[in-house]
């Protein structure tokens, strides 16, 4: 079956796809954000996300039912990739909007809470880590990035789509926890106690802030309890990720004795 092939780079197309790319309000306008790689996109539709358009190099194999597809040549291409190992394939795909309404939970849900993230690179391994945890959902309030950033997705490997995420107020997170009964646990260095303390079995909410400022005197003043990962060296704070895969694996370590 023959596609429009595609070799310059001001292609209205092309042209659109690196706005996505690097214009967070193109993708809030439009709707739509981007996808890069055969991985990603699989996790993607899988997770019933639609899938608008796709960009191939000649010859790529790619199953994305009812999408556009566009090939392109190979010096097209190198411009609209972010990374070489892409398979030969960029997506652009509809964004979809989930609200803390919308989440499935358990009698005793884990979830993530990150206030203010700054760095989709770290937001992207936070998701991994909340996947390889079989948490139930990440929650970023007040965010500082949207969660349809190619460096997030990018980093995420796919996780984006695996976790259910949403974006909302520190406000409504609180709200919701309260009116489930679900602890609030608020990783911070000051007035707190070791994490492995405190019972992670019940349905839990780590709370982390950002590296530079921490948590707001919000969620200090909703925490039930505040804890803290012992630091025996020189330094006083661990990269986000690092401490978030740390505090999701006591969880796991706790609900698996």
């Amino acid at each position: 079956m023959p596609f429009e092939l595609i070799t310059s780079a001001q292609n209205p197309k092309i042209k659109r796809l690196l706005s996505l790319q690097q214009k967070s309000s193109e993708r809030r306008d439009s709707g739509l954000f981007v996808v890069e790689g055969q991985r990603e996109l699989q996790h993607c539709i899988q997770a019933g996300y639609d899938v608008d358009s796709i960009f191939r190099l000649a010859g790529t194999e790619v199953d994305a039912p009812g999408a556009k597809v566009f090939e392109v040549s190979g010096e097209v291409y190198e411009k609209i990739a972010y990374r070489g190992s892409t398979e030969g394939v960029i997506a652009e795909v509809h964004t979809k909007s989930m609200r803390l309404e919308d989440l499935e939970l358990g009698s005793n849900p884990l979830i993530m809470v990150l206030e203010s993230v700054e760095k989709p690179g770290n937001l992207g391994a936070i998701l991994r880590s909340a996947d390889a945890s079989g948490a139930d959902a990440v929650i970023v309030c007040d965010p500082l990035t949207d969660l349809y950033n190619p460096n997030l997705i990018r980093a995420a490997i796919g996780a984006i789509f695996t976790v259910p995420c949403v974006a909302c107020s520190s406000e409504e997170a609180i709200s919701f926890f309260k009116d489930r009964g679900i602890q609030i646990l608020t990783a911070q260095l000051q007035d707190s106690s070791l994490y492995y303390d405190y019972d992670m079995k019940r349905g839990t909410a780590i709370v982390m802030g950002t590296e530079s400022t921490g948590l707001t005197d919000i969620w200090r003043k909703a925490a039930d309890a505040h804890i803290r990962i012992p630091m025996l060296g020189r330094l006083d704070s661990l990269n986000v990720s690092v401490s978030a895969a740390i505090l999701l694996f006591e969880a796991v370590r706790q609900r698996s004795i």
